[in-house]
C-alpha cells in the first residue's frame, strides 16, 4: 500500500476533532534546562494528557470517525501501553468496545490504566510484536476493527497536532527532537515541520537496544531485529511499520540512538530542572539533545516529552543510580 503524509487540512481537522476532549499541553521553558542543554529548550509536556502520553490524540481522532456499527462490533489493538490507553480512552468516549493485547511483561501502570478506561486487556507474548500478531489474529477471527499503532492515517493526523501546537508557540524551531518506537509521533512531527517550517531539522530518537527503525533508515530497507532490549517500552519495537518506513526519509532529517543509561540521566535531569516525570520514551528527546549539546549551542530546540507513565519501582531504581 502507498501511504501519504497528512496534509495541513488533515491536521487541522484532527485538531478540531480532539478539541472538545483534550486541552493543548504546555510548552515549558526553564533556565536550568536551557543551561544543561546549552540552547533555548522548549519541552512539550505530553505527559499531562489524560492518559499520560501523546498517543491519545490519535485514538480520539480515529475512533471519532467510526460508525455506530463499527463501535458496537468493537476494536482491537496491540501495545506496550500508551497506544493501549489511547484506544481504551477513545473507545470509552465514543461508546466502543475495546480489546487490547499487551506483552506479558507490560508496564503494570499502563496495564492497570488501560483496564481502568474500560478496555479488556489480554497479556500475551514476550514483547510488542508478539502481542500485535495475536491481536491481528483475534481481529480476523471475531470481525473486530484492528487499530494499528502507526499504519493509520487518521491516527497520524491526530498525533501530528502535538507538533502543530509546538509550532504555534515557537514557529522558528531550529531543531525538533521526537522519540520513535512504532513511528506515529515521528511521522506526525515530521509532517507538520515540513508544512509549517521546512527549515526545522527533525531528529527522531530510538533506543540502542531496539534499533530496528534506525537500522532501516540507514539501510534504506526494512530491517527486523531479533530482540528489543530496553527499559523504555515505548521505544521497544523489533520491526518498522509500513507507513513510517515509506515516509520517514521524506519527513525526518536524522534518526539517532541513545542508551538506556543516557535515557535514565535525562529522566533525572527533567525532574531536577522542570519537575516533570518522563517515562523512558518520554525522556529520549532530552537524552539525544544532551548528546548534541555542542551542536545545539544558541539554537531554539523543541523536545517532545511523549509520556510520563513511569512506575514507582523504575523511578526509584533510576534515582538510586544517580
Amino acid at each position: 500500500m502507498t501511504w501519504s503524509p497528512p496534509t495541513l487540512a488533515d491536521v487541522l481537522r484532527a485538531k478540531t476533532a480532539i478539541a472538545p476532549y483534550l486541552r493543548p499541553t504546555p510548552m515549558l521553558q526553564r533556565p536550568a534546562l536551557d543551561t544543561a542543554l546549552g540552547c533555548r529548550a522548549y519541552l512539550k509536556c505530553e505527559n499531562l494528557n489524560p492518559t499520560g502520553a501523546f498517543k491519545v490524540r490519535g485514538g480520539i481522532n480515529l475512533i471519532s470517525t467510526f460508525s455506530a456499527e463499527q463501535k458496537s462490533r468493537g476494536v482491537v489493538a496491540a501495545s506496550t501501553g500508551n497506544h493501549a490507553q489511547s484506544v481504551a480512552y477513545a473507545a470509552r468516549l465514543f461508546g466502543a468496545r475495546a480489546i487490547i493485547y499487551m506483552p506479558e511483561a507490560a508496564n503494570p501502570l499502563k496495564v492497570a490504566s488501560t483496564r481502568a478506561w474500560g478496555a479488556e486487556v489480554v497479556q500475551t507474548g514476550r514483547d510488542f510484536d508478539d502481542a500485535r500478531k495475536a491481536a491481528e489474529i483475534r481481529a480476523g477471527a471475531d470481525g473486530l476493527r484492528f487499530i494499528h499503532s502507526a499504519d493509520e492515517p487518521l491516527l497520524i493526523a491526530g498525533v501530528a497536532t502535538c507538533a502543530m501546537e509546538m509550532f504555534e508557540v515557537v514557529p522558528d524551531l531550529d531543531v525538533l527532537f521526537v522519540p520513535v518506537g512504532g513511528g506515529s509521533g515521528m511521522i506526525g512531527a515530521g509532517s507538520v515541520a515540513r508544512l509549517v517550517n521546512p527549515k526545522t531539522r527533525v531528529i527522531a530518537v530510538q533506543a540502542e537496544g531496539a534499533p530496528a527503525v534506525y537500522r532501516s533508515w540507514k539501510a534504506g530497507e526494512r530491517i527486523v531485529t531479533e530482540n528489543a532490549t530496553t527499559f523504555a517500552e515505548g521505544l521497544a519495537t523489533r520491526e518498522p511499520f509500513d507507513l513510517p518506513l515509506q515516509l520517514m526519509h521524506r519527513l525526518v532529517d536524522e534518526i539517532m540512538l541513545v542508551s538506556d543509561a543516557q535515557i535514565e540521566s535525562a529522566i533525572r535531569l527533567l525532574l531536577e530542572t522542570t519537575q516533570q516525570v518522563a517515562e523512558g520514551a518520554g525522556a529520549a528527546a532530552v537524552a539525544a539533545a544532551l548528546q548534541r549539546r555542542d551542536e545545539l549551542r544558541g539554537k531554539t530546540v523543541g523536545l517532545v516529552l511523549s509520556g510520563g507513565n513511569l512506575t514507582i519501582d523504575v523511578l526509584r531504581r533510576i534515582l538510586n543510580h544517580a
